[in-house]
């Protein structure tokens, strides 16, 4: 069988040569005229080796998918093939690659011109040497004119490796979703030791690798490997297709546009070094159907059903993230100099060229729902003042000293307590409340500023391409599950929230220091849709992820967590389901 060849068309597309200095790693692109399928190969005697990250498969369309595997050795010829059946008596398309180490021996092939809404497998093998991948799994989406009467999609997000086994993969692909969404932190990019490690890392050999934050294009890289080294998450990849986006930890925490939180210029380099050795290692072992450059948002059609957008809050445009610190001083907080800030019209999450693009994606769409794939919290999570600035001390303690005080429990108990009785009486129309008791609950602040409510102008442009259409939006990042409605700032309703918890990372439990008494958090998890508008539910301490059963008259929600990370035997179990 010859070298499939590339015409012009073709090799600029695969070589994915991104603006602005930023590499992406090669995809090739394969047309159905492209390949020779004439001559036949003797295969017998393939043995499963020199495969060990197993396969993937990405960005399903009605007529394509990316197919990918990594090697062990470089300037080596790999025979690709896709078939209908799992024998590869029937294959209908396949080609040669030469494995490169420039692209750390990971190869990626677009196979263009499938049928559409049909299942494939796939391997990847070298017969000179009788290597043999395992065989994947994968799909194409329905084209519009295909009749099909649901779409099933698992969403999952956070998947730290020191903080735990990842069952939730394994969970995942032995579902029946047809698609797994990753929302982000596909990596976390900290030394050993530090964040997500616990009195488990060791025992399951779970540090790190290498043994330090990463930063060079060989760091991040080799903690890539190790994260496809698990075997459950190389399960979720050889049996469903992935659909990705990244968010900060890809390249550090809190990432925005020129920095992040998790960089010190001062002894860690340009962080846009940085962040180009991160997004070019991200593209070698999750390749994206994205053109040629960083900007990664992409819709995809699943048939009449759904429109995807998935959207990158993260890199691209986001500004440097608000820091209730800066307004903070010996008189108190600076509620007018924040709000000053908060409400800025200039500031950016998305910015206009991706707005522009989205409002064009869904207003041309004729699927029932417009579903919005991101990284963070889009709905509103304004809380009472005095409680934020009581989770704002105990998390300043945790960071400090590793755990929080006694005292500032009791008061993050107490304040809950007194928020809780005025607000039901509230609610019931108590004449006796006084305004000093209203002010208690109807002063808020945004909890998370890493989210959209830290940049609420911008959230109103995005609100105004909602009016009129049923949209859903699917949210990661926090490590927590959590429903919510979404209100514009008048009050009207444009859409529903719904955001998985993590992989493995751990959540608000740990954040607040609660770990140690579940009964606290499951209290608080109770309270907080009570002081929170918008918030209908939420999940404070379990890891699992999210799965939504899509049909033209509505969707079905189910929040489905596994019941440890600390062993390899695992149960899984619904415990928030919800119909829109």
């Amino acid at each position: 069988m010859k070298q499939p060849q590339l015409n012009r068309r073709n090799f600029l597309r695969s070589s994915l040569l991104a603006s602005g200095s930023i590499f992406l790693a090669p995809v090739i692109v394969s047309c159905s005229n492209d390949d020779d399928n004439s001559t036949q190969e003797n295969l017998d005697g393939l043995v499963i080796r020199n495969f060990d990250y197993g396969v993937a498969s990405f960005d399903p369309t009605a007529s394509s998918i990316i197919i990918w595997t990594r090697y062990a050795k470089a300037a080596v010829e790999i025979t690709w093939q896709v078939a209908k059946d799992i024998a590869f008596k029937e294959v209908i398309r396949q080609g040669k690659a030469t494995i490169n180490a420039a692209s750390d021996n990971t190869l990626a092939v677009e196979v263009q011109g499938l049928s559409s809404n049909s299942k494939f497998y796939y391997r990847f093998f070298n017969n000179s040497l009788k290597d043999t991948s395992v065989i994947g799994e994968t799909i194409t989406l329905p084209a519009f004119t295909d009749n099909v009467s649901n779409v099933k999609l698992a969403v999952a997000s956070c998947s730290n490796y020191p903080a735990g086994l990842f069952n939730v993969y394994a969970a995942m692909a032995k579902s029946d979703a047809d698609v797994i969404l990753h929302l982000g932190d596909y990596i976390y990019e900290y030394a050993p030791g530090q964040y997500g490690t616990n009195a488990s890392t060791a025992a399951f050999n779970r540090a790190h690798k290498p043994n330090r934050e990463i930063i060079s294009l060989e760091d991040y890289r080799e903690r890539y490997r190790q994260y496809r080294s698990d075997v459950n998450l190389q399960l979720a990849h050889q049996k469903k297709p992935f659909i990705c986006v990244w968010d900060d930890h890809e390249i550090a925490n809190d990432t925005y546009k020129d920095g992040a939180e998790n960089h010190q210029p001062e002894t860690e380099g340009s962080f846009e070094a940085r962040k180009r050795a991160a997004l070019q290692a991200y593209s070698e072992f999750i390749p994206l159907k994205t053109g040629k450059d960083t900007r990664i948002y992409r819709s995809f059609d699943f048939g009449n059903i759904l429109s995807l957008h998935m959207l990158d809050t993260r890199v691209i445009a986001r500004d440097k993230q608000l820091n209730y610190k800066d307004y903070t001083n010996a008189n108190g907080f600076d509620a007018n100099g924040f709000m000053q800030a908060y409400m800025n019209p200039n500031r950016q999450l998305m910015g206009q060229e991706q707005l522009g693009w989205l409002a064009g994606q869904m207003n041309s769409s004729k699927a029932s729902w417009q579903v919005l794939g991101q990284q963070v919290l889009m709905a509103k999570m304004l809380v009472p003042a005095e409680f934020l600035m009581i989770v704002n001390t105990i998390m300043a303690e945790i960071e400090k000293t590793g755990s929080a005080s006694a005292a500032s429990l009791g008061a993050l108990q107490k304040v809950i307590g007194e928020l809780v009785v005025i607000k039901t009486r509230m609610i019931k129309g108590d004449p006796t409340l006084t305004e000093a008791e209203k002010a208690r609950v109807t002063t808020v602040l945004p909890y998370n500023l890493d989210a959209w409510d830290g940049y609420a102008v911008e959230r109103e442009k995005l609100y105004s391409l909602c009016k009129g259409k049923k949209v859903m939006t699917l949210a990661g990042d926090t490590h927590n599950a959590w429903y919510s409605q979404m209100k514009t700032q008048t009050g009207d309703i444009v859409g529903y929230e719904l955001a998985t918890s993590s992989i493995s990372s751990p959540g608000m439990e740990t954040y607040l220091g609660l770990s140690n008494d579940m009964t606290q958090a499951r209290q608080l998890e109770q309270v907080m849709p009570l002081l929170i508008d918008e918030l209908d539910y939420v999940n404070l301490s379990d890891r699992g992820y999210l799965y939504v059963d899509y049909s033209s008259a509505g969707a079905k929600a189910e929040w489905r967590f596994v019941d440890t990370v600390f062993s390899a035997t695992y149960a899984v179990q619904t415990k928030k389901t919800i119909v829109i």
